[in-house]
């Protein structure tokens, strides 16, 4: 089956020149395009979504807003936050709101169809380095301890949980954290789905940032 994908962009030319690129691909398929967050939100309606690539930066509804309500709903499909500038505070928001991810806009089209499959197989590890850069910038922007709910969420996980939690934050991959904590790679993968369900989290991206909100880590990677 292939990966359904919108295109969200108040720039035509860009549209057109990513629903090129998708369309080459045997495992990829554009089924819908929008100029702004609010055309987005109403095509989702009518059109079955896996990944929508969201602009910020757009007219009557921008991307960050259009992510939050996106990513609200049940069974919401993957955002991928593209922006133009690197470490954009943009798209620090769309992380927050729940985007899977980001990606530069003039990111070569192997490494943003990688992105595309990645968010889409649930992994969404997308530049997990890059992400952590992003935070370690825009972490003052964070309170300096997590709500009271939010810490009590972290109690349900065990020590190897929380351990795995830290190092997933870190921008480790599941093999550096194997290595790391001498352990198989199945059991990383195992460890960390446990963490997304005890957190009613959607994926990797939303660990990162749940462990900066809480202070579990610090801006510069170490724990907290």
């Amino acid at each position: 089956m292939s990966i359904r994908v919108m295109l969200v962009d108040d720039q035509v030319l860009l549209r057109t020149g990513f629903r090129m690129v998708l369309a080459a691909q045997p495992d990829m398929e554009v089924v819908a395009e929008a100029g702004d967050g609010a055309e987005a939100i109403e095509n989702l309606r009518s059109t079955a979504v896996d990944v929508v690539l969201m602009d910020v930066r757009m007219p009557r509804l921008d991307g960050v807003e259009a992510t939050r309500r996106i990513c609200a709903e049940p069974n919401a499909p993957k955002v991928l936050i593209l922006t133009t500038f690197d470490l954009d505070e943009y798209a620090f928001s769309g992380l927050k709101a729940g985007a899977s991810g980001f990606m530069l806009k003039d990111v070569p089209p192997g490494e943003l169809l990688g992105a595309i499959r990645s968010v889409h197989s649930g992994d969404a590890v997308v530049a997990p380095s890059t992400t952590r850069r992003l935070l370690d910038r825009f972490s003052p922007m964070l309170p300096s301890a997590g709500p009271e709910p939010r810490q009590k969420e972290l109690a349900r996980l065990t020590e190897r949980e929380r351990e795995v939690m830290m190092l997933v934050a870190q921008g480790l991959s599941n093999g550096e954290i194997a290595g790391r904590l001498v352990l198989s790679e199945a059991t990383v993968k195992t460890h960390v789905g446990r963490i997304l369900t005890k957190l009613g989290l959607r994926d990797r991206v939303q660990v990162v940032v749940l462990a900066y909100e809480t202070g579990l880590v610090r801006a510069g990677g170490g724990a907290g």
